[in-house]
């Protein structure tokens, strides 16, 4: 027999080239839109809870604002206000707004490889002409810039309205419990909830299994800058006055007497009192502990991050977890195409 040799035609050469991104990024969609539809609908929602019980508190910080004379009795309770009735809203605002990032990274971050890993579908997938990583990266990328995109637009409206409060001094921006509702680092905490997601959905391929402990994961994380690292980003500022501005966020205060350590301020006021009486036993009832101590040849020194230090904090909390997140994207790739088919 005569062997014949056939010339390759150019659709079959065509047919061999990988996918174009495009299409990954159509599949993506078709894939996910259901995911990223319900993020929407809930991040809609808390923004529309944002906005309508933001409205009376700007209202009534307006009418605070332009009271006149500042110092009567009138703009004093305009100002109480804000403060005495509207406090249990900001408080589930906050919580609201804290639960968000890790319910958003978990529902839409975990499914993303652990329901093809859970089906056994990613073994059709995987000969597509897509191949391991560009799948993989086709997926996580797209949906972690969209998360943190919702994210931002919302941290913008949390912005607007917090804002009242702290004018009213109720509270700083430095706070561990409302630092990260606003700014960059709202959308970056949500960027790392999502590869937190991602990364145990590949490793546990189980849905319901990853979400669970992406919301353990995320909460012990969230926990550690609050607690511990945020405070140090920056030095803090040593100051002896008394006149530590109210927008300050508090480290620490502590009392020396002839340049050595004598204790440290309790947060108690039956603490205070006993101190009181302890060293200035002779003084009377209407001093502070401040002037009694004073009185006495006690310092008071007290530790502070300035709120002017809100941005640069911002920018070296979102500095770290961008890394973490890319961090995780890179080892959640690199586990894939270990994965056996």
């Amino acid at each position: 027999m005569t062997p014949l040799t056939l010339l390759a035609r150019p659709d079959y050469d065509a047919a061999l080239r990988p996918l174009p991104w495009r299409r990954m990024a159509w599949v993506t969609w078709r894939q996910h839109r259901i995911a990223v539809g319900g993020a929407v609908l809930v991040l809609g929602g808390l923004a529309l809870f944002l906005w309508l019980t933001g409205l009376p508190i700007h209202q009534a910080w307006t009418a605070a604002a332009t009271c006149r004379p500042a110092g009567s009795v009138a703009c004093v309770q305009a100002s109480n206000l804000i403060t005495n009735k509207y406090v249990p809203q900001e408080v589930v605002a906050g919580f609201l707004l804290t639960l968000a990032p890790a319910l958003l990274g978990a529902f839409v971050g975990a499914p993303v490889l652990a329901r093809e890993l859970e089906t056994g579908t990613f073994r059709y997938t995987w000969t597509q002409g897509i191949g391991r990583f560009r799948w993989t990266l086709g997926k996580l990328v797209p949906l972690a810039i969209a998360v943190a995109a919702a994210a931002g637009a919302l941290s913008v409206l949390s912005w607007w309205y917090f804002q009242p409060f702290f004018d009213v001094h109720f509270g700083t921006p430095l706070a561990p419990a409302l630092f990260d509702l606003r700014g960059v680092a709202y959308a970056t905490w949500t960027l790392a909830a999502f590869t937190i997601a991602a990364l145990l959905g590949m490793f546990i391929r189980r849905v319901v299994p990853a979400i669970a402990a992406t919301l353990a994961a995320y909460l012990g994380l969230a926990l550690v800058p609050g607690l511990w690292l945020r405070q140090h980003y920056l030095a803090p500022v040593l100051s002896t006055s008394n006149t530590v501005p109210s927008s300050a966020w508090i480290l620490d205060q502590w009392y020396t007497k002839g340049g050595k350590f004598a204790f440290a301020v309790p947060q108690k006021s039956g603490t205070i009192a006993g101190l009181i009486h302890q060293h200035c036993p002779t003084a009377s009832g209407n001093l502070t502990l401040g002037q009694c101590l004073a009185q006495h040849g006690y310092t008071q020194w007290t530790s502070y991050q300035p709120v002017t230090r809100f941005w640069p904090f911002q920018w070296i909390e979102a500095g770290w977890l961008v890394a973490l997140s890319a961090l995780l994207i890179a080892v959640t790739i690199w586990l894939v195409r270990r994965r056996a088919a």
